[in-house]
């Protein structure tokens, strides 16, 4: 069975930054991992993916662009959110998924943005 964990949630003040990881307990390859969200309220989005050949794709908003960088440890099959220059919507719960054939969701992370 495949477990996602993440890490590197937090309360950071506006501007500053946080980097989370999501380690799967495997090690096959995924055909691709990504990053949602889910702020209170509000349905859960996409926030990035990327793909088993390193294609990057993000939020189809200016909300994420610039500021969120998208990784992937390929040998730990470690996914890394890089996000900088946090603002106050960015508060929400982050989820790691993967799919290889089959889809996963890791239990989520809290970020809150916070002054």
């Amino acid at each position: 069975q495949v477990r996602l964990v993440e890490s590197g949630g937090g309360l950071v003040q506006p501007g500053e930054s946080l980097r989370l990881s999501c380690t799967a307990s495997t090690s096959i390859t995924f055909s691709v991992m990504g990053w949602y969200r889910q702020a209170p309220g509000k349905e859960r989005e996409l926030v990035a993916a990327i793909y088993a050949n390193g294609h990057t794709v993000y939020a189809d908003s200016d909300s994420v662009k610039g500021r969120f960088t998208i990784s992937k440890d390929k040998a730990k099959n470690t996914l890394v959110l890089q996000m900088d220059s946090l603002k106050t919507e960015d508060t929400a719960v982050y989820y790691c998924k993967a799919k290889a054939g089959w889809e996963w969701w890791g239990q989520g992370t809290q970020v809150t943005v916070s002054s």
